[in-house]
């Protein structure tokens, strides 16, 4: 799931942590936010980078082991001079698991501390499958069920509903149906059955994720992991003895919960996050969404396909605020204009209060800027869809001297954090939500594995910009790179040309086929040189498409070159065939590839 943040408060944010809570306080940032869930970046929030330095990078193997807590925290500022692994993760999530792969076929003996924050996905079915072949070791900590917020109560559950709403749209409309020859009667849903197939779901992979790492032999450790110096960790479960263990390296993966503004009471009935709601214990008449970003828009798709009212609040001038402009636009016309949904934009909800004794929601909303009151919206439910925030109190980041920045660890290119003097603190690292640069799984795992290719002694830096994300609306909708108004911002910035070039879903034989022509690709490109600097769709299997332009990014792949790649007739592949193929670049730069082969 993901969201957008457009919200502003007058308290920073606080995070409390603990093994049996993840809960938010109500506090907030002190200036106001434009947090985008699927592309959340440090620069956005305002933040600034610390001074960098260098660190060495050594790989030791060390006997598997722990040990009583025997000392106290301020006897525990020297490092260790031996060390049960290679690498400790604390964080059981997607970004966790990622990391535990490229670590176990890197050959480093492995910790992974989880207390059910950021959420594994299918990443715990290809990590142990893998890490069988290589017979290592591996230790994993969890604090609850295995699978976490991805499994349990984000990427899986989720998508089960929007599978559900999809397949209601397609017996809903009327007109769709008739234009392929198809009669349907009425359809109809069972509540408690859409509800079923998204927990069933979530337990089949949950189950699948601890059957494979039990065959393994992987050491669950569990507890919530707590640093106590250089290279130390413990970790326990309340009211049991605490555990040391200490590592050559350590990853925080912590990850995120959802975030609640101030003045909002959840009460996990009529006031509901998404972690409520994907439980689908109701299906209210009439929903207010407090947020238009992704979790906002993809659950406005399922509460509408099974015939709820859908308002939303959103605190910006404008609806979908994370996506380009001329994609938000033309998605507005397609996924909201036409449904049971209306909004109101500049306004922030200055107050919630749940339903009571039978008496409504109440929403108080008042203006985005000048704080007046605005007007009092009063409905069966509300959800806060205001995106997340980052889960890191209570990690014992201050006995290593590091401050967090609303929350968010502070890092480098490298996910080497900072401390508060600014200095790279020696063999740790941290990724995923936690650290705010893309709160997006698979960039979390992506840094992880950037991670363990430098601890294990081979540099890399990860190019964010190459890292897609997607919003699973009906239709879809997907980017990679920058929006056209980010990129005209660093042309001007740098001094080049911005162009860009579009194509439409309806010029597409596959589309038509399916009598899904409404889309749109955009690129967003240098015609200088053939840079891809961005690239966005709003169409069918928009999610599906996404990937050939972020390889492209990631591999350097200039325009005159990918428009020579072939595509199978007649696919939705070819919407980006036509896009690539549109583009004018000015210049032929050299290709770096190796000269094709005659057969």
């Amino acid at each position: 799931m993901q969201s957008s943040l457009s919200l502003s408060f007058s308290s920073s944010a606080a995070i409390p942590r603990s093994g049996h809570s993840s809960e938010l306080s109500r506090a907030a940032p002190s200036s106001p936010l434009n947090l985008r869930f699927c592309g959340l970046r440090r620069e956005a929030l305002g933040f600034s980078y610390l001074k960098r330095n260098e660190s060495s990078r050594v790989v030791v193997s060390g006997q598997a082991r722990s040990k009583k807590v025997s000392a106290s925290v301020s006897a525990n500022g020297s490092a260790p001079k031996s060390f049960d692994y290679d690498l400790i993760i604390i964080g059981a999530g997607v970004g966790g698991h990622g990391a535990a792969l490229h670590a176990v076929e890197k050959g480093l003996k492995t910790a992974i501390k989880g207390d059910v924050v950021g959420g594994t996905c299918v990443n715990r079915g290809c990590v142990p499958s893998k890490a069988l072949l290589a017979g290592l070791k591996t230790a994993i900590i969890e604090g609850d069920v295995v699978g976490g917020t991805c499994v349990n109560r984000g990427c899986v559950p989720s998508k089960a509903l929007l599978a559900v709403s999809g397949r209601m749209r397609e017996l809903q409309s009327e007109h769709h149906l008739k234009a392929l020859g198809l009669q349907v009667s009425a359809a109809r849903y069972d509540r408690q059955g859409v509800a079923d197939h998204a927990n069933n779901l979530a337990s089949k992979i949950r189950n699948n994720l601890t059957n494979s790492m039990k065959a393994l032999g992987v050491d669950i450790l569990t507890g919530v992991g707590t640093i106590l110096g250089p290279q130390k960790v413990k970790y326990g479960k309340i009211g049991f003895p605490d555990n040391v263990i200490t590592a050559k390296n350590i990853i925080i993966a912590t990850g995120s919960v959802p975030f609640v503004p101030k003045g909002i009471e959840v009460d996990g009935k009529t006031v509901i996050t998404s972690d409520h709601a994907l439980k689908l214990e109701f299906v209210p008449d009439w929903i207010a969404i407090v947020g238009s970003g992704y979790i906002g828009l993809e659950f406005s798709d399922v509460y509408t396909a099974l015939g709820s009212e859908v308002t939303f609040v959103e605190a910006l001038d404008q609806l979908m605020p994370g996506f380009d402009p001329e994609i938000g636009k033309l998605a507005q016309r397609v996924l909201i204009n036409p449904r049971k949904i209306d909004y109101h934009t500049g306004v922030f909800a200055s107050k919630i209060t749940p339903s009571k004794d039978g008496n409504p929601v109440r929403i108080e909303l008042i203006d985005a800027k000048t704080k007046e009151p605005r007007d009092t919206l009063e409905v069966d439910a509300a959800l806060i869809a205001t995106g997340r925030a980052p889960f890191t109190n209570g990690l014992g980041l201050e006995n290593i001297n590091v401050v967090t920045q609303r929350g968010f660890i502070p890092v480098d290119e490298r996910m080497r954090v900072f401390d508060a003097d600014g200095n790279l603190v020696p063999h740790l690292y941290c990724i995923g939500d936690a650290n705010g640069k893309m709160m997006l799984a698979h960039a979390a795992s992506a840094q992880g594995i950037s991670v363990v290719e430098q601890v294990t002694g081979k540099d890399h830096v990860l190019n964010h910009l190459s890292i897609p994300a997607a919003c699973f609306t009906h239709p879809e909708i997907s980017m990679v790179g920058l929006t056209e108004p980010q990129a005209r911002e660093k042309a001007e910035k740098e001094g080049f040309q911005v162009s860009v070039a579009k194509t439409s879903f309806k010029a597409n034989t596959k589309a038509l086929a399916e009598n899904e022509g409404e889309g749109l690709a955009k690129l967003i490109y240098r015609p200088d040189n053939g840079e891809i600097l961005g690239v966005h769709i709003f169409g069918l299997h928009a999610a599906d498409l996404i990937h050939e332009a972020s390889n492209a990014i990631a591999l350097g792949t200039r325009i005159q070159d990918i428009k020579f790649a072939v595509h199978a007739h007649p696919t939705l592949s070819e919407v980006l065939d036509e896009l690539f193929k549109s583009a004018k670049v000015q210049a032929h730069f050299p290709s770096s590839k190796s000269e094709p082969v005659t057969v």
